[in-house]
């Protein structure tokens, strides 16, 4: 947890972060990402730092990372501390689930991908594509009453299988958006028990997110409206954990010509920036999902004058209107 005494903390002021992973350059959704969580921390005179989300290592590319952040300076999105790498905090996320562990909240899981959706049809429960998955509780032990938590005092963390933290009964989460207002997500029944070490032996989104956000004390996640159905269970891990939970701003998606997220899985083109003007390009039409409007469009115009016009014209209001 992070020491209240530390300069990084929430006490010293706005603190966001944009994280990309390393599987792909910067595509337009991504730029939307970037631009409007850089935007929010300079309207708001606060620091914007970059954490490469290099977690899943089989699907990041060499070089990419370097890619990502030669993008980013194209377009004058410069970063305000040295940039963090996930890869490089392994054992931060070990120390977070060793405590977990020690509160009694997890418990290991063989389940595989195919043998929960077969329990799924099996009891009737169908999953709509790009659908949360609700784990079944397969694993969880069946001695322990639901109103208690589970532990495994005999069971070390290294086993052949991922770990799940254990969800209380009405585990319902309520916080609001920046953006969109008032949010609720009832965990039991749209999540389930959720994994925070894979089989393979990765840690997971969920907990490393949480474990980076505390360390670096953001006080403002400003991310893509695709990740808005993570919050609810991160917010109910950073209170396991005792952290403090930033606000939450998400951001409108670019979709493809199917009205598909806009993503490296679906190819998305990467932006171009190998000169000033198409980086100045790249940068209008993100700030157009953003819900900017009247920004300085000549071709004498600058990357720091635009910006400097896109952050006195930023509003948190006008992003989904």
């Amino acid at each position: 947890m992070p020491n209240s005494k530390n300069p990084l903390s929430p006490a010293g002021g706005y603190r966001g972060r944009f994280a990309p992973s390393p599987t792909g350059p910067l595509h337009p959704g991504s730029l939307v990402a970037a631009l409007g969580s850089w935007l929010d921390a300079r309207k708001n005179q606060g620091k914007w730092l970059l954490r490469i989300e290099d977690l899943d290592t089989p699907r990041c590319i060499p070089g990419v990372d370097q890619e990502i952040m030669r993008q980013l300076l194209a377009c004058g999105l410069s970063w305000d501390e040295e940039p963090t790498w996930q890869s490089q905090q392994q054992e931060r996320y070990q120390e977070a689930l060793e405590r977990l562990r020690a509160l009694q909240t997890i418990y290991p899981c063989i389940c595989s991908r195919q043998s929960i959706a077969n329990t799924l049809e099996a009891s009737g429960v169908t999953t709509a594509r790009n659908q949360e998955i609700v784990y079944p509780a397969t694993c969880r032990p069946a001695t322990i009453p639901l109103n208690e938590v589970i532990t495994h005092p005999a069971t070390e963390l290294i086993i052949e299988g991922s770990w799940r933290l254990a969800l209380p009964p009405n585990c319902s989460i309520d916080f609001e958006d920046l953006a969109l207002g008032k949010q609720h997500q009832d965990l039991n029944r749209e999540v389930g028990d959720f994994v925070l070490r894979r089989r393979d032996g990765l840690f997971t989104y969920q907990l490393a997110v949480v474990v980076d956000d505390a360390e670096q004390g953001i006080t403002h996640v400003v991310r893509g409206k695709d990740l808005l159905s993570n919050t609810a269970r991160q917010i109910h891990l950073q209170k396991i954990l005792g952290y403090p939970t930033p606000s939450y701003l998400h951001l409108p998606l670019v979709l493809d010509e199917d009205g598909e997220k806009l993503s490296k899985q679906t190819l998305a083109t990467a932006i171009h920036t190998e000169n000033e003007q198409q980086a100045l390009n790249e940068l209008r039409k993100a700030a157009s999902y953003l819900g900017l409007r009247n920004l300085p469009d000549g071709k004498a115009v600058s990357i720091a004058e635009w910006l400097l016009a896109a952050t006195q014209a930023w509003d948190r209001k006008i992003i989904f209107s």
